[in-house]
């Protein structure tokens, strides 16, 4: 059994008078440093919300180029529609789908990213997600990438929160909180990213997924395009916020 989010939390920390192994290497891991710090200011986020995994895949791929507010009402309107599950979204003609998830933007592009998702699940499995679940991690992906709109943040998305498989999500957030905090040289690409994260923070999907939420938090409310570093919890780590803006 994996440890909770709360002992990922505190491993390591001052409070701790003794070390396992496994809590040796985090005391001096500056992402588990961050990890601490955001989860101690923040609390647990609860991400991601969604009643069913399919909904979150839904929402995974209506949430690109978008916020959550707009994917809720496309997501609101599948619901009320009953084709909130791959057999009702399936069977719904193009036009209807893109009138239903039109609040999300972009509504007709994104009802093609996923009608070609349902074709592949419907090819792949029969439309029965439960299989997909336990496919390895890596070929699952790997599948998933071959859809049609499909990139990997929104791959490891689905991944992580609709499957529960210890996958790092990246993104925008991650990006910019790694290059200030001197954890980036410059512009990396996403797989360098996912990479290191996989490689410093232990393999453990609630710690993936909190972990991931906690820098969408940070991202939103302080580590912005322009920085608010003024009572940000990472304030007082090595930062470089103006290398970063220019």
């Amino acid at each position: 059994m994996g440890r909770s989010v709360e002992q990922y939390s505190t491993a390591g920390g001052s409070e701790c008078k003794g070390k396992t192994r496994d809590e040796e290497p985090m005391r001096d891991n500056p992402l588990m440093v961050i990890y601490r710090r955001l989860y101690d200011r923040f609390g647990p986020q609860r991400w991601w919300p969604g009643q069913t995994p399919f909904e979150v895949i839904v929402g995974a791929i209506l949430t690109q180029n978008t916020n959550w507010t707009n994917v809720e009402k496309a997501i609101g309107n599948l619901r009320d529609a009953g084709a909130l599950s791959p057999r009702g979204l399936h069977a719904l003609a193009f036009e209807e789908l893109s009138e239903l998830i039109r609040p999300a933007g972009y509504y007709n592009v994104k009802a093609r990213r996923l009608a070609s998702f349902l074709d592949w699940l419907f090819d792949s499995c029969g439309g029965n997600l439960d299989a997909l679940a336990d496919r390895n991690p890596s070929m699952l992906r790997e599948q998933l990438l071959e859809i049609h709109g499909i990139g990997p943040e929104t791959a490891d998305s689905i991944l992580l929160y609709a499957f529960g498989m210890p996958v790092f999500v990246v993104d925008a957030y991650t990006c910019r909180i790694l290059g200030r905090h001197r954890l980036l040289e410059g512009p990396a690409e996403y797989e360098t990213v996912r990479e290191m994260m996989e490689s410093l923070v232990p393999h453990d999907t609630a710690l993936y997924n909190e972990f991931h939420a906690l820098l969408v938090r940070l991202g939103k409310e302080y580590c912005r395009t322009r920085a608010r570093c003024s009572g940000c919890p990472l304030e007082d780590l090595p930062h470089d916020v103006e290398s970063m803006e220019s």
